[in-house]
Parts: C-alpha cells; sequence; structure tokens
C-alpha cells in the first residue's frame, strides 16, 4: 500500500489549496453561519467548474474517471478551509450512491446534473434512534397502485433544504429481518407532503429534519431494487464515515499550522512561547495525532478505492480520529490561551465543527465495536 500522492493528485491538491484560500478565507466561513442557505451558490458553481464533482464519476456522465484517493484529496482540503457548501452530501451520499445501484436511465439523468454543478443531492438515512443499523430504519413505503406512499421523519439530513433529490431509505417489508425489507427511493424537492426544517447544531452545518406525509412516488423512483436497499446504504454510510474522517484530517491539520504560526509569534517573558519546552510538547503530540489520523484516514479510503473490504479500516479510522481531532483542538486551546476561546479567533470555528463530528456518522465507542466486531469474524 503506497499512500504517496500521484502527480496528478499532488496538482489537484495544490491547485484546490490555492482555490479555496482565495475564494473561500474565513471570512466566508463566518459570513455563511449566518446565513439561511449556508453557501454560496458561486463557489458551488466555481468548484463544479473546477471539475471537482466528477472527479469519482465515469467520463460518460461527464466526470474524469477518479477514484476514492483522489476524492479525498479534495476532501481533506475542504475539511481544511471549512469551505461551505454541498460537495459532500451531493457527490459522497448522493452521486456515489446513484452509481452504485442505479438504473441506465437514473445514472444518465442523474450523474449527469452532479457532474456539472446544476445538481444537489443527499442522503435521509438516520431517524429518531440516530442508528446506523437497519433496524433504525421505521419511515414507511407502503404499495400503493404502480407506485409507493412514503411516510415517517428523517433526521441530521445535511443540505436538504437545498437537494433537488433527496434518496430517503423507508421500509416496505415490516417483517422478518429488518436488512431485508428496506428500499431507497429517490424523492425530488417540492414533491406533496415533503417538508423540511433546520436543526440547529454547534457546528451550525446545515443539517435537516426530513418530514414524509404521504409522499406518493412511482415505481419509477426506487433506487436498485425493492427490499434490497440495505446493503446499497451501508456501502454509503461506509463511503461517508471514511470521507467524513479525511475532512476532520483536514480541520486538524489547519489547527495544527494554525497553533505552530502562532506560538512561534507570541511572545511572553521577553521570548516567543513556542520556545518553552512545555509549549514545544504540546505541539509534537498534536503533530503526532495529525499524523495518526493521516494514516488511518487513507488506509480506509486506499481500501475504498482498491475496491476490498473496508469497514474495519473505516471504523478504525472514525474511532482514533473523533478522538484526536478533538484532542488537537483542546491542545491548541491551551496554546492559544485566552485568545483561543474568543468568537473573533479562528480556531473556535475548527473546535465546534471537531465536536460534532466526533458523534457524527456514529462515535468513538461504536466504531471500536464494529472495529472489534470485523477483527474477529477474520
Amino acid at each position: 500500500m503506497d499512500l504517496g500522492l500521484t502527480e496528478i493528485q499532488q496538482m489537484l491538491k495544490t491547485s484546490a489549496q490555492e482555490f479555496l484560500s482565495r475564494e473561500c478565507p474565513a471570512t466566508l466561513v463566518r459570513e455563511m453561519e449566518e446565513d439561511e442557505r449556508g453557501y454560496p451558490d458561486e463557489l458551488w458553481r466555481q468548484m463544479a467548474g473546477l471539475g471537482w464533482a466528477g472527479v469519482p464519476f465515469p467520463e460518460q456522465y461527464g466526470g474524469t474517471g477518479g477514484d476514492f484517493l483522489d476524492l479525498a484529496v479534495l476532501l481533506e482540503e475542504i475539511g481544511r478551509s471549512l469551505a461551505p457548501g454541498p460537495y459532500f452530501s451531493t457527490v459522497i451520499l448522493g452521486g456515489l450512491t446513484v452509481l452504485d445501484a442505479g438504473s441506465d436511465a437514473q445514472k444518465a439523468d442523474l450523474l449527469s446534473r452532479v457532474t456539472d454543478g446544476s445538481s444537489v443531492m443527499t442522503l435521509a438515512a438516520t431517524e429518531a434512534s440516530a442508528s446506523y443499523e437497519p433496524w433504525g430504519v421505521e419511515a414507511t413505503a407502503t404499495a400503493d397502485g404502480a407506485g409507493y406512499a412514503l411516510n415517517g421523519t428523517k433526521l441530521f439530513v445535511p443540505d436538504a433544504h437545498a437537494a433537488d433529490v433527496i434518496i430517503v431509505a423507508a421500509r416496505t417489508n415490516p417483517d422478518g429481518d429488518p436488512a431485508a425489507g428496506i428500499t431507497l427511493f429517490l424523492v425530488p424537492a417540492g414533491t406533496d407532503g415533503l417538508s423540511v426544517s433546520p436543526i440547529r447544531t454547534i457546528g451550525s452545518e446545515r443539517q435537516f429534519e426530513v418530514s414524509l406525509n404521504n409522499v406518493r412516488l412511482p415505481g419509477s423512483a426506487v433506487l436498485g431494487a425493492v427490499n434490497g436497499g440495505w446493503p446499497i446504504a451501508e456501502r454509503a454510510i461506509q463511503r461517508a464515515v471514511a470521507g467524513h474522517c479525511i475532512t476532520m484530517l483536514g480541520g486538524a491539520s489547519a489547527v495544527l499550522d494554525m497553533t505552530v504560526d502562532y506560538v512561534k509569534q507570541r511572545t511572553q517573558f521577553g521570548r516567543p512561547v513556542g520556545s518553552f519546552q512545555a509549549v514545544q510538547h504540546h505541539c509534537a503530540q498534536m503533530a503526532t495525532d495529525v499524523e495518526g489520523c493521516r494514516g488511518v484516514a487513507y488506509q480506509a479510503a486506499w481500501r475504498l478505492a482498491q475496491g476490498l473490504p473496508a469497514q474495519r479500516e473505516v471504523s478504525i479510522a472514525k474511532a482514533w480520529i473523533s478522538q484526536a481531532y478533538r484532542r488537537v483542538c483542546a491542545t491548541a486551546h491551551q496554546c492559544h490561551g485566552a485568545i483561543g476561546f474568543t468568537k473573533e479567533h479562528d480556531l473556535q470555528l475548527y473546535t465546534r465543527r471537531a465536536k460534532v463530528q466526533e458523534i457524527g456518522y456514529g462515535d468513538a465507542n461504536y466504531h471500536k465495536e464494529l472495529a472489534l466486531a470485523n477483527i474477529d469474524s477474520e
């Protein structure tokens, strides 16, 4: 396993850094926290114009034919800059799920609009239990003539307010194995009975409650096979966890760089605070955590890119990074002192998001259990 970047990936990384440093400064991040939509349309159009939305998709749909490692390079830079927008929800949660299970007609229709940035997608999987297990899906889809009627409530759906299509997991068979009775549906925005309302979080990211009140869909809205939706959703969630880890790595790297720069410049007792051994130890521990995050995150991304079983590696990455990112932010606050706790400083932008990301897609304890189960099964 070679985790070094290829020449093309390094060019992608460099161009992403240059673009985001120019087009997505911290002032924009702060502004979008207060904005109802949460991201500027122009930034999303520019990302799509650079080909970012098409990175993991075949050329026949307007993509560049890349893999999950290519995608990871972009996600790390998005996490580093805290770039607002529906990139994660559209490409990872939506587009790749359609690529996995969509019919030829669904792929031709939806993926071409994903790659050119004209459509936003997302996935509605979790409900009140906040579980990522099949038994947590309680929303129902009842056969109704040639179609289905969906009822239920989905929670923590990213970018649902901006999505043109929401992929909804619903139960079509209430009997027997919970994993065997789930179907995925493509629900267009504006469908009668579909409503979204914001969920406020400490991270100020855009998550929503999606309510389904007798939402009627034709049979052509089924994504994949009827009662065969859980394996598709499980793969989608696995990719989401791995991508989540990469964005957290980007955030942790930014916090480390920010802290090292600060302790070199801040003087106390006539010398830079970075010259004190205790502060140096803090920075060394942060660097150790960041490099640990990089290793496990890219190992998981590599296995996904190779099409190998990756549940153990993905869960190990999430279990480690959930806690490591939090440690990096906590130590950064120690090094910054009082200024790091003010709203005017950029550090708090990362700390708040780290707290949300720590529990997103399952916390450390949940993924430790999954990793252990996959070790035992080998």
